[in-house]
């Protein structure tokens, strides 16, 4: 009988509905949270910046606790599926929470708003880390076949990327819709509530369609210093830890710096004609109800009167959405090149092309928006190959702890991830307002003056291309080549073979 029998299609897409629960939190907070705290929130640069930060760092600490918790829990269940189950309504709640904002009319001080803001950030963050690490972990013991795990992160990331193509390119547009006749808080409060019961629907589909195969050959006691003094003899996971907050701290940045950029820098009358050549301009809703009628509804106006348009709002969502299409299509196509390549050299390479089209985007004119609709496919078509292999890497860099150890601690391994995870997000989006205050005198108030309008080009290019640089050279230092993964299986696989003969034998 085989070691490995391959998952089926529905534990596989099952899986993968956690993560496109978990990412209407997650772009969200990349592709808007920035510029929901300032210009909703109406916080400060650095109050902002010290709102993301600290219950991100909060939360990259948190992480290995929660890896140590969900290593030492034993349900019928197994170790990680529960805590998807156990999380889902609360994040649900504090999700919508989050993103409501204090009414006028409560009379609350300024403090008061922004202790609010921090709490609510804070707990959904602890969240997150308490269903996404182990939710990560569950993807390490479902199998341990290398193929069938790359398959099984192929699934995860197609809907991670529908995920983000709906949150990416439905979230501005539905917050306009939604604020009228009331304000854009109103609008954020019923959009995150749409998102947030698609959350609880998915978290409950994973839990219900997974399975943990994988147990440790030997429940060994140990501490969770132990485990962690282990691990630091593990060099790519070192490596992986530093790939992690370069690459996460490079989305949070690329998301608030693309944010600005589209809404400041590049021109409202070029994106106008460009809306208009799709047919999205149209003054009145219309009466089919499509897409296109909703999105002219909300551009509604003319080229010589757009201060009070929409118009950037609905190109950022329609690039975003090329982008996510572009890489979903990616993903489902180049799944067999890590089979045939190896999944480091597909990463090296797909972070190398990154940083050279980011740094491009500063050459682009502001008027050049079928240009930059183009850059940013080109990207996509870059970066999509690297994203399912590199959580299929984490895997097996806790593969690799147990090969040399003798002990397997997957939670820990991916709540170490998670820790870098999150302090590459915090480090990115407080470094973007950072830089941008200190660097290029950005004042929330007056967010379209020149200085701030060169930071951000600055900053989505250079800045953005800087990150993806430095992700390569992490993956340089990371050895699980193809040859040593293909190793590390095969003996894998032959001492749990044994181990399950000598127990049947017993």
């Amino acid at each position: 009988m085989a070691v490995h029998p391959p998952l089926s299609f529905l534990e596989k897409a099952g899986y993968s509905a956690g993560d496109a629960a978990a990412n209407f939190v997650f772009m969200s907070m990349v592709l808007f949270q920035l510029n929901f705290y300032t210009d909703v929130f109406g916080l400060s640069a650095n109050t902002a910046a010290a709102i993301l930060l600290w219950p991100r760092l909060w939360d990259a600490v948190f992480d290995p606790v929660m890896g140590v918790l969900a290593d030492r829990t034993h349900t019928r269940w197994g170790k990680f599926r529960p805590w998807v189950l156990w999380t889902a309504v609360p994040w649900a709640v504090v999700m919508v929470l989050a993103y409501t904002t204090p009414d006028p009319a409560w009379g609350w001080s300024t403090g008061m708003v922004i202790a609010y803001a921090g709490i609510t950030n804070t707990l959904l963050m602890t969240l997150y880390s308490m269903n996404n690490m182990p939710y990560s972990a569950l993807g390490g013991v479902m199998t341990g076949d290398l193929n069938e795990r790359t398959q099984l992160n192929s699934y995860r990331f197609v809907s991670v990327n529908v995920a983000q193509f709906i949150v990416g390119g439905f979230t501005l547009p539905l917050v306009a819709k939604f604020a009228q006749g009331h304000d854009r808080a109103h609008g954020w409060q019923v959009t995150m509530t749409i998102w947030a019961v698609l959350c609880l629907v998915l978290f409950l589909v994973t839990f219900f369609t997974t399975t943990e195969r994988i147990r440790p050959l030997v429940e060994e006691p140990s501490s969770p210093w132990q485990d962690f003094v282990d691990l630091l003899k593990n060099r790519p996971w070192i490596a992986l830890v530093a790939y992690t907050v370069f690459n996460f701290g490079m989305l949070s940045m690329r998301g608030g710096a693309h944010y600005n950029y589209y809404h400041h820098y590049v021109d409202k009358a070029a994106m106008f004609d460009f809306l208009a050549a799709l047919g999205l301009t149209t003054p009145e809703p219309g009466g089919t109800g499509s897409l296109a009628d909703a999105l002219g509804y909300i551009v509604h106006g003319r080229r010589d009167s757009l201060a009070s348009s929409n118009v950037a709002d609905v190109y950022n969502s329609l690039v975003n959405m090329a982008g996510f299409a572009t890489t979903l299509v990616v993903i489902m196509l180049s799944s067999g090149l890590s089979a045939r390549y190896g999944k480091r050299r597909v990463a090296l390479v797909g972070f190398a092309l990154s940083a050279v089209q980011a740094c491009a985007l500063y050459a682009a004119p502001p008027d050049a928006v079928w240009s930059l609709l183009g850059l940013a496919m080109l990207g996509s078509v870059v970066y999509a190959p690297t994203i399912a292999v590199m959580w299929a890497l984490y895997a097996d860099a806790a593969d690799y702890s147990e090969w040399q150890t003798g002990r397997r601690f997957t939670g820990m391994v991916f709540a170490t991830i998670g820790f870098a995870l999150k302090s590459g997000l915090a480090l990115g989006s407080a470094g973007l307002l950072w830089a941008l205050s200190g660097l290029f005198g950005y004042d929330t108030q007056q967010p379209a003056a020149p200085h701030a309008i060169d930071g951000y080009r600055f900053m989505s290019s250079f800045g953005v291309g800087a990150l993806f640089a430095a992700c390569t050279l992490c993956l340089l230092a990371c050895r699980l080549d193809q040859r040593t993964t293909l190793q590390m299986a095969d003996e894998l696989n032959a001492r749990r073979l044994k181990a399950g003969q000598a127990s049947a034998a017993a």
